[in-house]
């Protein structure tokens, strides 16, 4: 199996946090649909034929694409690597887009997950963070979805914000579970060089929120959501029984994936490879049959330090067994020595052939994990 990222980098207005690839230029969108369409032609072959199953219009926003511009994106995709056996096809979308008519229309697409991009329920924060919607706009955005026949709905959240109190992450967190969702991210805020909040930072206009209340905020996240039937399936992920990301879950257990658009990337299990970053360059490279791309070869203890930190992440864990099978004898030695004082520590676990973060290892994975990896990459 395989899936498809399909980057639609346009945004109506920046948000503070975000240092995704992203552009204002919305004129140029049917122009760019159009070389997207020719980059899933022209690369029919990356996956080497095997079955697509997840398709995922991420961003950027894609909810800035109007019907005609998808609906053709569609018909590209069905054509060339068909989306009748796809067990799920996402779109990522701000709340102020799914109006009535819209939402109408992703039903008349392949479109079986809406993910939406909320981030607080917080209205003086969301127009600090410049977002375009307003809490109760998030709210009827939901609603509609739902009246309209959508049963896989997820939605995102950041905490550790500006000003975040207990008060109001738990409140962030009651609005969540009472719209019943399917799935849940939740990240905390990083504060990325070159964005507006970052400057904010620098400028003493904002300040970050203390390890001691970053803690308390993702123990509150963890127990809120599993009080409410949750599963915590991924450090910053959390579904309803069964409802897990089935595009982002490929991710992180290495299934190959093909990425078009500008910083899109693409990964076939032996190679990694990235679009160039800018929308005038991926448009002339692609228009002039000549895409700019560059490609990185995996070697042996690349690709188990990818291993590890992305299957480590998930309740699925890393399989020792897997390793020696994979990547050799000499690496899974390596693994189970790192891994020793947290077994006996109580922060990892082994069960059922697989290693897994405890939930006391949860709160420092990101030790973890990197004494797991391999130092000589």
């Amino acid at each position: 199996m395989a899936g498809i990222y399909l980057h639609i980098p346009f945004c109506k207005t920046r948000c503070a946090y975000c240092d995704f690839y992203s552009t204002t230029s919305i004129p140029l969108r049917r122009r760019y649909v159009q070389a997207l369409c020719t980059e899933l032609r022209e690369r029919r072959d990356y996956l080497g034929g095997e079955e697509v199953k997840t398709i995922y219009l991420g961003g950027g926003t894609p909810s800035q694409l109007g019907g005609g511009e998808l609906e053709m994106l569609f018909a590209t995709l069905d054509e060339v690597y068909g989306t009748r056996q796809c067990e799920e096809i996402t779109l990522e979308a701000n709340p102020d887009d799914l109006t009535e008519e819209y939402v109408e229309m992703l039903r008349r697409l392949p479109v079986n997950r809406i993910s939406m991009g909320v981030q607080t329920f917080d209205d003086a924060t969301l127009r600090l963070l410049n977002r375009r919607h307003t809490a109760r706009q998030a709210v009827e955005a939901v609603e509609r979805c739902r009246r309209a026949g959508f049963d896989n709905l997820s939605i995102d959240l950041i905490y550790g914000l500006p000003g975040e109190t207990d008060e109001r992450w738990r409140s962030d967190l009651s609005q969540a579970v009472a719209l019943g969702v399917e799935h849940l991210s939740a990240y905390h805020l990083t504060y990325e060089e070159g964005t507006p909040l970052y400057r904010m930072l620098q400028e003493h206009r904002v300040s970050e929120v203390d390890e001691d209340s970053s803690v308390r905020f993702f123990t509150m996240l963890m127990d809120t959501l599993s009080a409410a039937g949750y599963e915590h399936y991924e450090i910053s992920n959390f579904c309803k029984p069964g409802r897990y990301a089935r595009h982002n879950t490929a991710y992180w257990q290495g299934i190959p994936y093909l990425g078009c658009g500008p910083s899109a990337h693409s990964f076939n299990r032996i190679e990694r490879e990235w679009n160039v970053a800018s929308l005038d360059q991926y448009l002339t490279g692609i228009e002039s049959g000549n895409r700019r791309f560059e490609v990185e070869c995996l070697d042996t203890e690349t690709r188990y330090n990818e291993y590890i930190m992305t299957g480590l992440r998930t309740r699925w864990g890393v399989s020792p067994n897997h390793v020696q099978e994979t990547f050799g004898v000499s690496l899974y030695r390596y693994l189970m020595e790192m891994a020793a004082p947290y077994l006996k520590g109580g922060k990892l676990e082994l069960e059922d052939g697989s290693l897994r973060l405890t939930r006391a290892g949860i709160f420092v994975s990101d030790g973890i994990i990197s004494d797991l990896m391999s130092v000589e990459s």
